[in-house]
């Protein structure tokens, strides 16, 4: 099985991939929030920190593109390849009414023709610069009666993945993931393209249900998941482990790997606030360190909290603090109260 960390825009940066690797086990992949190409034709200093090659050191990246004109693509893609990166995945997923509105994300699924056309120039010229692209996808922007001809255009493309979010545009996350979406890809996907699974993969029961009825499935994304319950990857792959669920080898030579070099594999989950608390520290500290202002590590720390709070217990009046704080010693007293007060749930998972 192999596990990959969805983009999450503003949270899943650098600081956040480093202090994760270096806590948490078992992903395969990250994958970056996207760069948006323009017509300065560079990239922002955000942008380029994320991913520079020296920001990212041990980590599996495969950096994201948002657009929807083959030349921006082409271009970023490019400059990628000058730092070392061999595959970019394009962002066909995002439903945000900014990006949609321009026809980029979710927003470009309802314009297939000029998708098709969009995919056969890039295709065709990654495959001459030796540079691999995949793609992450909802399965229609208005309807999921257009995923039937979006399935076909894929199915066209030496796609190195097709990671597929069974929503469409207007749900945004809302109303469950459509799984027979789901199943039309799993069924009519060519074997050449390996296909992945991401929506609402919260705890291991809802992993445990995904193979019930998708007993083929051999990779997973996840996102609110993970940021609600960093163990999350760790404590599937045990239950993967216990139930003997086939693992390829390719995701176990990676696991084995990761382990030797940050020490850590599934714990027991008396350990589990412990380690928490020291990945949120050294979340705090990249912060700091990459951040001017305390206003500004704040308010990226409170961003965190929204995931990281729905993993304790009767922390509402704690919660209120941090969300309220703008010294930095206040939102380290209310901090100190969560984990010294609050039980973590179990299992902690996204709500």
């Amino acid at each position: 099985m192999r596990y990959e960390f969805a983009p999450m825009e503003g949270i899943t940066g650098y600081v956040y991939r480093n202090a994760h690797h270096q806590y948490y086990g078992k992903v395969d992949r990250y994958f970056t929030p996207f760069i948006t190409p323009n017509q300065t034709k560079k990239f922002t200093s955000r942008e380029m920190n994320d991913v520079l090659p020296e920001h990212n050191q041990g980590l599996a990246i495969v950096p994201q593109i948002l657009t929807n004109k083959a030349e921006d693509f082409l271009w970023a893609a490019g400059k990628l390849r000058e730092l070392g990166y061999g595959e970019i995945n394009l962002n066909l997923g995002c439903p945000s009414g900014t990006v949609v509105t321009k026809k980029r994300g979710s927003g470009f699924l309802a314009f297939p023709v000029a998708l098709d056309a969009f995919l056969n120039e890039v295709c065709t010229e990654m495959d001459r610069m030796g540079m691999k692209i995949s793609v992450k996808t909802r399965v229609g922007k208005d309807s999921p009666e257009e995923w039937e001809e979006l399935l076909e255009i894929y199915s066209r493309y030496p796609l190195s993945e097709l990671i597929v979010h069974p929503r469409i545009q207007t749900d945004f996350y809302r109303n469950h993931p459509n799984l027979e979406a789901y199943e039309m890809a799993a069924e009519k996907l060519p074997e050449k393209i390996p296909l992945t699974y991401n929506g609402d993969l919260f705890s291991v029961k809802d992993f445990e249900n995904l193979l019930e009825r998708f007993p083929d499935t051999e990779s997973v994304m996840m996102g609110r998941g993970l940021l609600t319950n960093p163990a999350l990857a760790e404590q599937i792959d045990a239950h993967v482990s216990m139930t003997g669920r086939k693992v390829g080898q390719e995701s176990r030579e990676t696991r084995e790997g990761q382990e030797k070099q940050n020490g850590h594999g599934y714990r027991e989950f008396s350990d589990e606030k412990r380690r928490l608390r020291e990945f949120h520290d050294a979340l705090l500290a990249g912060y700091a360190e990459a951040i001017p202002e305390d206003r500004n590590v704040l308010f990226k720390m409170k961003e965190l909290w929204f995931y990281f709070g729905q993993a304790f217990e009767n922390d509402e009046k704690a919660l209120k603090q941090i969300r309220k704080a703008v010294r930095m010693d206040v939102y380290r007293d209310a901090v100190a109260k969560i984990f010294s007060e609050c039980e973590l749930k179990n299992p902690p998972a996204f709500q």
